[in-house]
């Protein structure tokens, strides 16, 4: 069986997510190929060889450089802040090797357009990591709307908020950097956007507002000096499809009482769809005609869900929709698979932010294909 090596670049949040994802799907799928955790990357050497060792890599660097130049790496994942997407996967791609990159794909549509070109041209796989698509309850629902359950589709309204940055004493990072991240819309939205195209289609025109609540946060934890917050707090946009549906979404991490409130409700002429992260193994339904919603529970019967749990109501989690985008990935990698967002995809959710930040800058209408 042939080998695939995998090289990680992080070693945050993220990049535990990925370590467990790729450990999770050599032991839970029969995959085409042999999966071989190659090499880790950090800046801080000391904690890539305390993870490398502690997540089953066979080397680590200090460098991620060095991890790309790795002849034993066939796939970089990138799980860094948004600013080193670019270079990462500009020398990943130069190198020949596949892409596995976290969302947002860049810091500006110029480099996002500049990394799904590279990627075409040098004809490597890629995929971005909008995780929460791969969730079979939301593959059932786009499978429902393409069949035509809820009639023809009319609206699309989404939210997607947290309340990690609700307090305004919480410090100022990098994510209030719009150098280095951009904001609310990047960080929570784009998975927003990711997912309404991906159920309803191809958006048109945005019309939108933003707004930054707190414009000065601490320095740093216990620091009595103030930085200018450069980056949206919350964003709100109205949407029109490109098959006639209209729609709204909002994103805000500063919206008290909720942890990953990535929610929809997809309106047809014969029905509507719900959806709220915080409940994933769940959907709401109605039809015309019904005294009220139908809850559909998550079970085997659905692709991906039987490869963790025989039962029905045994619910999946975060971790499990992450190996299954890495199945898909793997999948890609083998040359068996085309499921997944690719840079192209990625691309495509990158301009409609940027079209969202035009129109909430000049206050009007935007046509998405003239950004």
């Amino acid at each position: 069986m042939r080998e695939l090596g995998i090289g990680l670049i992080g070693t945050g949040f993220m990049g535990r997510a990925h370590a467990l994802a790729f450990n999770n799907a050599r032991t839970v799928f029969e995959l085409p190929v042999h999966l071989k955790l190659a090499a880790l990357a950090d800046a801080d050497t000391a904690r890539a060889q305390h993870c490398a060792t502690a997540w089953g890599f066979a080397r680590a660097h200090g460098d991620w450089q060095a991890l790309i130049d790795d002849p034993d790496v066939d796939v970089v994942a990138i799980t860094t802040p948004n600013h080193l997407h670019y270079p990462m996967a500009m020398a990943a791609i130069a190198a020949g090797k596949a892409v596995y990159c976290e969302k947002p794909l860049a810091v500006t549509l110029e480099q996002a357009d500049a990394m799904r070109r590279a990627a075409s041209a040098a004809g490597v796989v890629t995929r971005v990591g909008y995780n929460y698509q791969h969730n079979p309850m939301i593959v059932w629902a786009r499978q429902m709307i393409a069949n035509g359950d809820l009639g023809e589709i009319i609206s699309f309204q989404g939210e997607n908020g947290e309340d990690f940055m609700a307090d305004p004493k919480t410090p100022w990072a990098w994510r209030c950097d719009a150098e280095h991240a951009g904001g609310t819309l990047a960080d929570l939205g784009s998975h927003l956007l990711a997912m309404a195209r991906y159920l309803v289609g191809d958006i048109q025109s945005v019309c939108a507002d933003t707004q930054t609540v707190f414009k000065l946060r601490p320095a740093s934890a216990d620091s009595h000096d103030l930085r200018a917050i450069t980056v949206d707090d919350q964003v709100h946009a109205l949407l029109r499809f490109a098959n006639g549906a209209r729609g709204t979404i909002s994103s805000s991490w500063v919206k008290h009482g909720y942890k990953n409130h990535l929610s929809f409700e997809i309106s047809g002429t014969q029905g509507t769809l719900a959806f709220d992260q915080e409940r994933l193994n769940e959907l709401r339904l109605y039809r015309a005609g019904q005294s009220g919603f139908q809850r559909l529970l998550a079970g085997p019967a659905l692709p991906g869900y039987a490869a963790f749990s025989p039962a029905p109501g045994h619910q999946l989690g975060y971790n499990e929709l992450k190996t299954l985008e890495v199945q898909e990935l793997i999948m890609a990698c083998a040359g068996q698979g085309a499921d997944g967002s690719d840079f192209d995809a990625a691309w495509e959710v990158e301009r409609l932010a940027a079209a969202i930040r035009l129109a909430a800058r000049e206050e009007r209408w935007v046509n998405v294909n003239a950004v």
